[in-house]
């Protein structure tokens, strides 16, 4: 999901940032990624910029940001884009959208395709995985379930599927010993998901602003608290792409503070955070 990653390396030393620094890496993360940051941020963005810039042996962001700018297949975009994004999620967060999930699963026909977009470290789709297999009987060969974020370390994270056992607390009633293995050694403390409900899965790095989408149709999207992040405008035309890419009777989930309704005529209010194609 996209936000701003909340740093306590402030006592690190960092390269020095110019006036215009801030202005400049605002613009090239909002055309790189279309997500907008807030003035109120200036102090940390600079913070966090400069310590790129020292990591790659550079004396001044601004040199940084040259690097970028001259090349825009350049390997330190990941970085760059890294740097901007946090992965707030949790185990069936909004949890009021699985059993949605699952009774419109129930109506449709198999194999089920399911897209999580912004899917930070993977509690949401793994979240998605456990619901259609626990409600409807789902295993890999029933549905087809995309994750996809633009940082590359949450996709990372995500495949490997390796969670602290505190922040399973989320987990329904009997879960965690049915999709989870437990760490030992090592490991105590940690769990794993196992094979099975992983192969359900496919981990992507995808930016949502590029035109590579997952290839749909789809019967469900997630994309839950994200599109806060980007302006109306870029709004709009996602939403647009979402209604392209559902089945006409598919579904799309939205966060808790996200209403679309005002935003684009692709989409009617289905129920709470629930959006149908028009």
């Amino acid at each position: 999901m996209y936000s701003l990653r909340e740093s306590s390396l402030f006592h690190q030393p960092v390269a020095a940032a110019s006036a215009g620094d801030f202005d400049r890496a605002a613009r090239l993360l909002y055309g790189r990624a279309g997500i907008l940051l807030g003035e109120h941020k200036r102090e940390m963005v600079e913070r966090r910029l400069g310590l790129r810039a020292r990591e790659l042996g550079l004396g001044q962001v601004c040199a940084y940001l040259d690097l970028l700018e001259r090349d825009a297949g350049s390997p330190h975009w990941e970085g760059f884009i890294n740097g901007f994004t946090i992965n707030h999620t949790a185990f069936f967060r909004e949890y009021h959208h699985f059993p949605a999930l699952a009774r419109h699963a129930r109506l449709c026909r198999r194999p089920l395709s399911v897209w999580c977009a912004a899917c930070s470290t993977g509690e949401e789709a793994y979240s998605i995985a456990m619901t259609l297999n626990a409600e409807c009987g789902m295993t890999e060969t029933a549905v087809r379930i995309t994750a996809t974020d633009i940082d590359t370390h949450a996709i990372d994270h995500a495949r490997q599927g390796v969670y602290a056992i505190e922040r399973l607390s989320t987990l329904p009633d009997g879960y965690l010993p049915r999709y989870f293995q437990r760490g030992a050694g090592r490991q105590a403390g940690m769990a794993r998901i196992k094979p099975a409900l992983r192969n359900m899965i496919d981990f992507r790095v995808v930016n949502l602003l590029s035109s590579q989408w997952p290839e749909g149709p789809f019967d469900a999207i997630f994309c839950r608290n994200t599109m806060i992040y980007f302006d109306r405008p870029t709004q709009t035309r996602l939403l647009d792409r979402f209604a392209r890419v559902l089945k006409r009777d598919g579904l799309l989930f939205a966060g808790h503070s996200e209403n679309f309704t005002y935003l684009t005529e692709a989409f009617r209010l289905r129920g709470q955070t629930v959006y149908a194609v028009a």
